[in-house]
């Protein structure tokens, strides 16, 4: 038995939780949920973002699923992934965008991974403000281990799963010294493992090529903020924020999580779609080695995306929450 932290988060969180959490119980996964919250709910209950009880709960477990939690923009607190992240060294962001039937997209065979570095570059927190002059000025902080544990995670990903290609993303050209860390750190990952083809592209012409032939890539590195924004392209090429999942992993400890945003005007209604949280679950089991578990609920899951009415509002169906998970429940 595994036990897991589950963080449900708040807006449209509880609701896609509980649908992942049923599942898991009809397909008799072996997992134990700690509950434990975090975020603007638990700060009116509490006065706390993190309580230092779901800090405990990640710290004993080392396996976490989290559900979304609002962060507002450009006031009040700090994002709590950031947060999380950096805290505990969850160096990888790992974003898988598949092709999937069932899905209408523009594009078909789309089968990549993207590793984002998820701790340092512009998230590292470091600003200045000088009212004087009224110049803000943001650190782009990367550090050699830092681009040689994300490069590394990159290629042994790919040797472990058969890709056959890491792609790095990167500003060389312009940032001559954070950008070349980032080269030289893949191609020594490359000479670690010489049965994968490495390539670099600059990362304007890296989103021209996702739009314009997307199935040319398989596995795909960069820095922190080009990554935050390539993974959102790659999740729009495949269908969207709420159909891919989601992992924040370190060498000791996984957080796995929605990556879309907690849909406020929504919650409570349940309109919201839990596949992106139930992908990011699935990621996750197969993390704990749980892969027939994994493998069970993904056919069951594809099965029903099939079926269009059988799925929410944002797939072109009409079922609520709850239902989709039940007609995910009876094709287990």
């Amino acid at each position: 038995m595994h036990l897991v932290t589950l963080i449900p988060g708040d807006g449209i969180g509880p609701e896609i939780t509980k649908a992942v959490t049923d599942i898991f119980t009809a397909a008799q996964v072996p997992v134990q949920w700690e509950e434990q919250n975090a975020g603007q709910t638990t700060f009116d209950q509490s006065g706390e973002l993190i309580p230092n009880a779901l800090l405990k709960s990640l710290e004993k477990n080392k396996v976490a699923l989290k559900g979304p939690i609002t962060t507002p923009v450009g006031k009040g607190f700090r994002s709590i992934n950031v947060t999380l992240r950096q805290k505990y060294d969850l160096y990888q962001n790992v974003r898988p965008s598949k092709t999937t039937p069932g899905i209408k997209t523009r594009y078909e065979g789309i089968d990549l991974v993207l590793f984002r570095e998820n701790t340092e570059g512009l998230y590292s927190g470091l600003e200045v403000f000088d009212e004087r002059l009224g110049i803000a000025d943001s650190f782009n902080r990367i550090t050699v281990e830092g681009s040689r544990k994300i490069c590394r995670a990159a290629f042994a990903y790919a040797a472990k799963h058969g890709r056959k290609k890491v792609t790095l993303a990167h500003k060389a050209n312009i940032l001559k010294m954070a950008g070349t860390l980032m080269l030289n750190a893949c191609k020594e990952a490359a000479a670690e493992f010489p049965q994968i083809v490495f390539e670099d592209k600059i990362i304007d012409n890296m989103c021209m090529q996702l739009v314009n032939k997307p199935e040319q890539f398989d596995v795909v590195v960069t820095t922190n903020l080009f990554g935050d924004i390539l993974s959102d392209l790659c999740a729009g090429l495949v269908g969207g924020l709420g159909v891919v999942a989601g992992a924040n992993i370190g060498d000791d400890m996984a957080v796995f999580e929605a990556v879309h945003g907690s849909a406020p005007d929504i919650a409570g209604q349940g309109k919201a779609n839990p596949t992106a949280l139930l992908r990011s679950a699935l990621m996750m089991l197969h993390y704990l080695g749980e892969h027939a578990k994994a493998d069970q609920i993904e056919k069951a899951l594809e099965a029903t995306l099939l079926h269009q009415e059988e799925c929410t509002g944002d797939l072109g169906g009409q079922a609520s929450t709850s239902q989709f998970a039940q007609n995910i429940i009876a094709k287990l």
